[in-house]
C-alpha cells in the first residue's frame, strides 16, 4: 500500500504544484478572468485522465489470459520508461518550474481563451496519463484481491492535493528540488517492481521465455498471503519466487538508474567536459592576449 501512497502522492504533487502556481499567478497579476479558462482546461485534463485509466482496466477485461499479459506487461515496461524520464526532467526543473510555467501562461494571455485551456490542459494532463498509466501498473502488480493499492494511490492524491492547496495558501514552503529528488529515488524503487512484474506477464503471455527457471524460491520463509510478505510486496512489488530473467532485469534498471539519479547534478562526464572546454578556452584566450601585448 505504500508504494501505491507515494505514487499517488507523489504524481499527485506535480499536478497540484502545476495548478496553484498557475493560479497564484493569475490572481496576483489580477487577471482573475483568466481563471476559467484554466479551470475548463484542468477538468478536462482529469476527465481524459481517468478515462484513459477506466479504459485499460475495463478494455484489459475482455482480452483473453494470454492477451491481458501481453498488454499488462508491455505497458508495465511503458510505464516505467516514462516515470524513470519524469523523475530525470523533474529533478532537473524542479527550481526552475515556477518560473518556466509563468513564461508559458504570459505567452497564453497574449493569444486568448483558447490558448489558456490548452496550456492548463497540457500541464495537468501529461501529469495525469502519466499517473493513470504508472497506477495502473502498480496496483496490477501489487494486487492482492483487496482494495488496498487502489486505496493507497487515492490516500496519496488527497495529500497531494491538500499540500498543493497549503502550498497555494502559503501556510507551508516545500524545498521542491530535495522532495522531488528523495520520492523521485523511492519511486525509482518501485518502479523496479513494477518492471520486473512486467517482465512475468510478457513470459506468461509466452512472449518470453523462461518462466519456470526459477532464480529463487522463498515462499516458505516469506509467505506471500502473510504480513510481511504484503509489506514488501505493497512497498517494492516483491515477489518470493521470481524468474532469472526477472531479477536480471530488475538489477540492471535499478542498479544504475538510481545510482545515475542519486549522483550531485553537474557531477556526470557532459559536466567535465564542459568544464574542461571552458578551461581551455580560457587558456586560449590568455594565450592570445599574451601575443597581441
Amino acid at each position: 500500500m505504500f508504494g501505491n501512497y507515494l505514487i499517488g502522492l507523489r504524481e499527485g504533487l506535480e499536478a497540484s504544484l502545476v495548478v496553484s502556481i498557475l493560479i497564484a499567478y493569475l490572481v496576483k497579476t489580477g487577471r482573475r478572468d483568466a481563471l476559467k479558462p484554466i479551470w475548463i482546461g484542468i477538468g478536462v485534463a482529469v476527465g481524459v485522465a481517468l478515462a484513459f485509466g477506466a479504459g485499460l482496466e475495463f478494455g484489459s477485461q475482455e482480452l483473453t489470459f494470454e492477451a491481458q499479459e501481453l498488454l499488462g506487461g508491455s505497458l508495465s515496461i511503458v510505464a516505467v520508461v516514462l516515470v524513470t524520464w519524469m523523475v530525470f526532467w523533474m529533478r532537473r526543473t524542479a527550481r526552475h518550474l515556477k518560473t518556466e510555467l509563468h513564461g508559458k501562461l504570459d505567452a497564453a494571455l497574449q493569444m486568448g481563451t483558447g490558448a489558456l485551456v490548452a496550456t492548463a490542459f497540457l500541464a495537468v494532463g501529461r501529469e495525469g496519463l502519466e499517473t493513470a498509466l504508472f497506477v495502473w501498473a502498480s496496483v496490477r502488480a501489487s494486487s492482492d484481491g483487496t482494495y488496498a493499492p487502489l486505496a493507497g494511490v487515492l490516500l496519496g492524491l488527497l495529500t497531494a492535493v491538500l499540500l498543493g492547496w497549503l502550498f497555494y495558501r502559503g501556510a507551508l514552503k516545500i524545498n521542491l528540488a530535495k522532495f522531488f529528488t528523495w520520492t523521485g529515488g523511492m519511486l525509482v524503487v518501485v518502479a523496479a517492481g513494477v518492471l520486473a512484474y512486467g517482465v512475468h506477464d510478457l513470459q506468461e503471455a509466452r512472449f518470453l521465455g523462461g518462466l519456470a527457471n526459477k532464480a529463487f524460491d522463498i515462499s516458505e520463509t516469506i509467505p506471500p498471503d502473510k504480513w510481511l510478505g504484503t509489506l514488501l510486496k505493497g512497498v517494492f512489488n516483491f515477489q518470493p519466487d521470481p524468474t532469472v530473467l526477472q531479477v536480471t532485469v530488475w538489477a540492471l534498471y535499478l542498479v544504475p538508474t538510481l545510482a545515475i539519479f542519486l549522483a550531485p547534478i553537474g557531477s556526470g562526464p557532459s559536466a567535465r567536459m564542459k568544464k574542461q572546454k571552458a578551461t581551455d578556452d580560457k587558456a586560449e584566450a590568455g594565450a592570445s592576449a599574451g601575443r597581441t601585448a
